[in-house]
């Protein structure tokens, strides 16, 4: 039987061997956290390498992603889906071993990680999500979801703003089967961090209600798994800081810089393999080593055990089994189709205006009792964002709810959503003004990147936010919402298209969806055939051989009909179009695409960015937007002074018309 020693040593070799086999990469990282990692893996983390998906396992994050080395010498030597070649083929096009850790490419990855201080974030989301289900379903007698969330972070995570407005929003909801092991070798990119990282962490974690343990030997395997055991007896979630060394087993670049992210160097390699006792060939692991660390029969029974678990509570629970059953699978509620086709149907037939922002809020009032999987939260913005539905209550510390407040905490809120729907059982929506975007706009990249159906509520949508000024009204942001690939971003021109964008969102398995609303009342349309809403572009005033189209989306289609109508009565004929979500539109076969936009001349219209709208243009057509930022006075006195005006459209067309 292997010793400890050697079960962390395989890690250090397969990780070193890996990076200078493609001549890049971040040794230093999994040689320093390569004892962490093997008391973890071995002795507490709950897994089945045969199932990476089965529902109770524990779920590990790599948040310092770029030592994925480390994570891949683990799933290789557990037993997942990951042979040598996969290693071999490290960084490599097409391997399932990229630079940076990829829940959708390679088998027992979490969560996507790169991006630093984002996998403590959505490590909070998982636990918050383990946190909910099990007081949903647990019994006395039976703890059907039972499992804690572990992380790995590093001194660049914790230099991140978003691990501040997770941590501390984390010990607000005492999650206690978060657990997060800090590598705290004291090096980064630059050198030692002593020069512009002198936190009291430790003092920092204690404020934000967590359960510290400090100055462990991160080197010392007994005093590792003590930690560990006495994180999974806590009432709060636990930082376990681990002083490591970088690179630990290199002689000449263990503790510095030079160990980060480069590859040793052949030379530098063959000194590490005698200084570990490591007398084998690069990509080699004697026979003992992989059965000790095999862990599929292990992981099997553990599975097994709780399959029995699940028998039992569906005999004597079922109802509730079924239900877990359905949300486990991410099947929507059979009662859905029918209340969106009802909710369609109450706007079709209300006259009211309505901003879209409350049209969206009436879609949850219905959405919201028929999805018990419906997570909703705000940044701090609920009343503005008209994300809490009739009904929803706020979620309490020990799981009970289903509105979280989050603070104004706009990146750590998305990046939180995205480990909610990575456990599973979940579907999480959120939501700020447009503006505020900005804050989060990496963890919605990393929504599109990992291919997860978030909702993110976005309201306040353009200079119709008036008073409040240019730092409160969007120019660029849904430019760059739809500039990115993957995500779906709707701006609604009324209740009916508002509806259409919630069941688009929620019906989703794939895709995160963007919901772009106004704050300003707007009229309900009449339209002909609103099941063409779902093609995400189409004729909504038709017009018979006509002169013109417009185009338009959201507050501004108020205006495209209405200038439609005063140049009908100069007998110009103009076609509107609305296309509230350019991507699904985009998606349209092409003689859908010409049959709704037509050959004749165009304008576009929206309260943004104009360079987007060009592409479904020819010379000579006109685009009324912006290319500045906004200013700060009434509506009104906004939407003339930029030319949001029944004048300012009919003019362009008629220059556009040459008349």
């Amino acid at each position: 039987m292997a010793n400890q020693q050697d079960l962390a040593n395989a890690i250090r070799a397969l990780s070193m061997d890996a990076v200078q086999a493609a001549k890049c990469g971040h040794p230093g990282m999994p040689m320093g956290m390569a004892d962490i990692a093997q008391v973890l893996w071995k002795k507490h983390l709950k897994y089945n390498p045969n199932n990476p998906d089965w529902f109770d396992r524990d779920r590990f994050v790599l948040s310092n992603g770029h030592g994925s080395m480390l994570l891949y010498s683990l799933l290789h030597l557990t037993g997942f889906d990951l042979p040598m070649a996969e290693l071999k083929a490290f960084r490599q096009l097409g391997s399932k071993t990229p630079g940076h850790p990829e829940c959708d490419v390679t088998p027992g990855v979490e969560t996507t990680t790169g991006p630093l201080g984002q996998g403590i974030a959505n490590a909070v989301g998982m636990a918050m999500a383990e946190k909910i289900l099990a007081k949903k379903f647990n019994k006395k007698e039976i703890d059907l979801i039972d499992h804690y969330t572990y992380v790995f972070c590093g001194d660049g995570c914790l230099m991140e703003g978003i691990s501040h407005e997770v941590c501390s929003f984390a010990g607000t909801q005492k999650l206690n089967k978060l657990i997060m092991l800090y590598d705290d070798n004291e090096i980064s990119i630059d050198g030692r961090v002593e020069g512009w990282f002198t936190d009291d962490t430790p003092g920092r974690f204690e404020s934000y209600g967590w359960k510290v343990i400090r100055e462990i030997d991160g080197h010392n395997f007994e005093s590792i798994d003590q930690a560990l055991k006495e994180a999974k007896n806590s009432d709060k979630p636990t930082l376990i800081c681990c002083k490591t060394e970088i690179g630990k087993g290199s002689p000449n670049k263990a503790g510095s810089a030079d160990a980060h992210g480069a590859a040793l160097g052949d030379d530098e390699i063959v000194l590490t393999r005698e200084n570990i006792n490591w007398p084998h060939e690069p990509f080699f692991i004697p026979e003992d080593i992989y059965k000790d660390w095999d862990h599929k029969s292990i992981g099997q029974n553990i599975e097994d055990q709780w399959l029995e678990k699940l028998n039992e509570y569906a005999k004597n629970y079922p109802s509730e089994a079924k239900e877990f059953e359905r949300l486990v699978s991410g099947d929507l509620p059979v009662e859905f189709e029918s209340t969106i086709s009802d909710l369609i149907k109450s706007f079709e037939t209300d006259e009211s205006d309505y901003a879209s922002r409350k049209c969206s809020g009436i879609c949850l009032d219905s959405i919201g009792p028929v999805m018990p999987e419906l997570i909703g939260g705000s940044a701090d913005l609920t009343p503005s964002n008209n994300t809490q539905w009739k009904g929803a209550e706020q979620l309490s510390s020990d799981g009970t709810g289903n509105y979280l407040n989050y603070g104004v905490r706009e990146f750590g809120m998305s990046a939180i959503m995205n480990g909610l729907i990575l456990h599973g059982g979940i579907r999480p929506y959120a939501g700020t003004f447009l503006t505020f975007l900005d804050y989060a706009r990496n963890a919605v990249r990393m929504s599109a990147l990992m291919k997860l159906p978030v909702v993110y509520v976005y309201t306040h949508d353009s200079i119709g936010v008036g008073e409040d000024g240019p730092t409160h009204q969007p120019v660029e942001h849904i430019s760059m919402l739809r500039a990115t690939p993957g995500i779906h971003t709707w701006r609604p021109c009324d209740g009916v298209e508002t509806a259409y964008a919630w069941k688009h969102a929620l019906e989703s398995k794939d895709l995160p969806t963007a919901l772009i609303l106004s704050r300003q009342n707007l009229p309900p349309q009449n339209r002909n055939d609103s099941g063409l809403i779902a093609k995400g572009g189409y004729v909504l005033r038709e017009a018979e051989d006509e002169d013109l189209v417009i185009i338009a989306t959201g507050s501004e289609v108020e205006l495209a009909i209405n200038s439609a109508e005063l140049l009908q009565a100069e007998d110009i004929k103009v076609k509107v179009v609305s296309i509230p979500c350019t991507e699904l539109f985009d998606s349209q076969s092409e003689e859908y695409k010409l049959q709704v936009l037509g050959t004749k001349p165009k304008i576009a219209i929206e309260a943004g960015s104009k360079d987007f709208w060009y592409k479904y243009l020819n010379a000579g057509d006109e685009v009324i937007g912006l290319d500045c930022f906004g200013e700060s006075a009434p509506l009104k006195d906004l939407l003339e002074h930029f030319g949001f005006t029944n004048e300012k459209v009919v003019e362009t067309c008629k220059k556009v018309l040459g008349k």
